[in-house]
């Protein structure tokens, strides 16, 4: 790809530190370096230099590295200044190399370039922003492995293995009068079944990616003072929420990220369901339902001290506050109060799980089931990153091989198995970028941080 136009952004975290990193990347950057360096610096070796304003006069003084295109992360000239790191200082810097004619970048554009000039595919660039946002070290090891092409490996074999596939098709297509004693190969279907185990392989594989990038969204919600608040500073090891005897303590959602076993968890806490006549208390419960719209699932938690007929009610309203279908679980806490052991006990539709949000008896029990609704697996040394995209993408693609058996198998109709099999190659290459559409790389690299 040729692009007329230099682009810059600071590629560290916004904010006082130490060190700033300010990356420029086009055509323009050799004669942008004379102007604010004095000298284009040898490539890939560490000059110590002053950048200088527009007038001449030091701005700064620290690390520059120039790396010539074609071998640099974006494919073109790229330049990288590493001086201090004061906000006032990388500003006057950017500003500086935009009046030398550079532009600020997008979010993701860096990395977009590097996709459009073939020095990574788009699996792999999705990666690099996976890898800054990871979670948890499983999610950052996946997403690694994503960025060393481990899912595009995948993609890549099973794309030549419908190419083969197609090539066999086809040729029945233009050589007619074989086409009857063709399509009755029985080799025909059996490399059509092995694409289709191989795509049902691949899918497990990146429904676990998937997890690992979006991870799981639990609503804590229930009446007021069943320790909600108490369950969500267990969770998350800190003293997240306010604890108080006195109902309606929490008003708005709290929102926390953890991790258990390599799954992201983004817990909300919501405040108590109930009837009242505060307003604050009347938004913050409204808050509450639209928690429960994002959840992935539900946790109604109630208190185990309520029995018999009270127990039977409480548990009646408080399910009645649940969006239609949601996926839930009960919680009946305070069994340090009760005197009863923790247990998990499956019900129709859901589980009922008791425990102490104080003392954490039964939070090993929660955490397991967890993880087990969301299907998670312990992540292994082949995981790779994925998205929803991907998972959509791979999806079509299976149906796609499987609507291509069925023409072959029920109508012997090998143009219309032919097309399906073009579609499910089309399907697949989308997800490492062989075939995509403008606006979906727009999408995609508008998610990155600004400088990456």
């Amino acid at each position: 790809m040729a692009d007329d136009e230099t682009i810059v952004a600071v590629a560290t975290a916004p904010g006082r530190g130490g060190i700033a990193i300010v990356r420029i990347s086009g055509p323009a950057v050799t004669s942008i370096s004379k102007k604010l360096l004095g000298k284009v610096p040898k490539p890939r070796l560490a000059d110590l230099l002053s950048f200088r304003d527009i007038s001449g006069q030091p701005i700064d003084q620290g690390l520059a590295l120039y790396f010539p295109a074609p071998h640099s992360f974006t494919g073109e000239d790229v330049l990288e200044l590493h001086g201090h790191g004061g906000p006032v200082i990388v500003d006057l810097l950017v500003s500086t190399i935009i009046k030398h004619g550079a532009r600020n970048a997008r979010p993701g554009e860096f990395s977009e370039r590097a996709y459009l000039n073939n020095k990574m595919d788009l699996t792999q660039a999705e990666a690099v922003a996976d890898l800054i946002d990871a979670g948890s070290e499983a999610a950052a090891r996946s997403a690694y492995r994503s960025l060393q092409g481990a899912f595009s490996e995948k993609i890549h074999r099973l794309v030549e293995a419908l190419v083969k596939l197609r090539m066999f098709v086809e040729a029945a297509i233009d050589f007619p009068e074989e086409e009857v004693d063709f399509l009755a190969d029985d080799n025909i279907n059996q490399q059509a079944e092995a694409i289709t185990t191989d795509l049902d392989n691949l899918l497990k594989q990146a429904r676990q990616g998937q997890l690992l990038h979006d991870g799981m969204t639990l609503a804590l919600v229930g009446p007021p003072n069943v320790g909600k608040s108490s369950l969500l500073n267990n969770l998350t090891g800190n003293d997240s929420a306010i604890i108080s005897e006195t109902p309606g303590t929490t008003r708005d959602v709290i929102r926390e990220n953890i991790n258990i076993d390599g799954l992201p968890v983004h817990l909300m806490d919501t405040a108590g369901l109930r009837t009242t006549a505060d307003t604050i208390e009347r938004e913050g419960i409204v808050r509450a339902k639209d928690a429960m719209l994002q959840a992935d699932r539900v946790l109604v938690i109630m208190d185990d001290r309520s029995e018999g007929d009270q127990r039977k009610k409480e548990t009646k309203q408080a399910l009645l506050h649940l969006p239609e279908n949601s996926k839930y679980a009960l919680l009946w806490n305070k069994i340090d109060l009760t005197g009863k052991d923790p247990s998990i006990e499956h019900k129709q539709g859901h589980e009922e799980i008791c425990l102490s949000a104080k003392t954490g008896q039964g939070i090993d029990l929660l955490k397991k089931y967890l993880k087990q609704a969301m299907h998670f697996q312990e992540v292994g040394e082949g995981t790779f990153m994925a998205r929803r995209r991907h998972i959509t993408a791979l999806e079509q693609a299976r149906n796609h091989v499987s609507d291509g058996i069925k023409q072959l198998s029920s109508n012997k109709a090998g143009e219309l198995m032919a097309e399906d099999l073009r579609l499910a190659q089309i399907a697949l290459s989308q997800i490492t970028g062989e075939f995509t559409s403008d606006d979906l790389l727009g999408e995609i690299f508008s998610s990155f941080c600004i400088g990456k």
